[in-house]
């Protein structure tokens, strides 16, 4: 390995370990309780080494984000190509549980620490675009679903039926990541269950299918 790429690698090397400390801070801290200068202290780097990568702790929260939430989009790629939009829904939620529970200190970050407000804008990643926004995509999703007529009449907003479903995985696993080892509680199988609650939600806002032996549809 020649010297420049050593170089490229060290300091792509360090950018990840400032990141990994900056989301274990956030967590633990809450955004606006942590500086970079908390944040060089944790790896024992000098804030000036830590400027050199982030200009600021905004900077760093973006290219957080980026990372982290390219990942979960990437998590749901099996089910970008799934024909039908509803069994496409159904593994979205099955790929969002997997991240979740695989991923559990970055779901943390990304979807249980309050983040200041910020401009999409300043994101590499296209705000609305479904190959790039994981929430784009389960909104494309769940549109194509009401398009076809698989939803109930009464479910016809696609805001209101995505945050829906967002709630209802997000729900069991937020609930374990935080009281998974509360002693109160037996939690057992939580994977099983967040799957059962996202399938019983799904199946909730399906039409009926009209079949000889009903005679009827929902």
């Amino acid at each position: 390995m020649g010297s420049i790429d050593r170089r490229a690698r060290e300091k792509n090397e360090t950018r990840e370990k400032i990141l990994a400390a900056a989301r274990d801070l956030f967590v633990r801290e809450g955004f606006e309780a942590v500086s970079m200068r908390k944040i060089a202290e944790a790896i024992e780097y000098t804030p000036a080494a830590i400027y050199t990568h982030f200009a600021d702790k905004h900077a760093l929260m973006l290219a957080l984000c980026d990372a982290d939430f390219g990942l979960l989009r990437e998590a749901m790629g099996d089910a970008t190509h799934h024909a039908d939009p509803v069994e496409r829904l159904r593994r979205c939620g099955r790929a969002y549980i997997d991240f979740g529970f695989a991923h559990p200190h970055h779901y943390r970050f990304m979807f249980m620490t309050k983040f200041p407000p910020y401009d999409p804008s300043e994101s590499p990643c296209e705000h609305g675009n479904p190959d790039e926004d994981a929430y784009a995509f389960l909104l494309e999703t769940v549109r194509a679903c009401i398009d076809q007529k698989r939803f109930l009449p009464e479910c016809r907003d696609a805001d209101v039926v995505t945050q829906v479903c967002w709630g209802a995985v997000h729900g069991i696993v937020s609930l374990y990541l935080t009281h998974g080892d509360d002693p109160w509680v037996n939690f057992v199988r939580p994977r099983e269950s967040a799957e059962m609650l996202y399938g019983a939600c799904i199946n909730g806002l399906l039409r009926m299918e009209t079949t000889p032996a009903q005679g009827v549809s929902r």
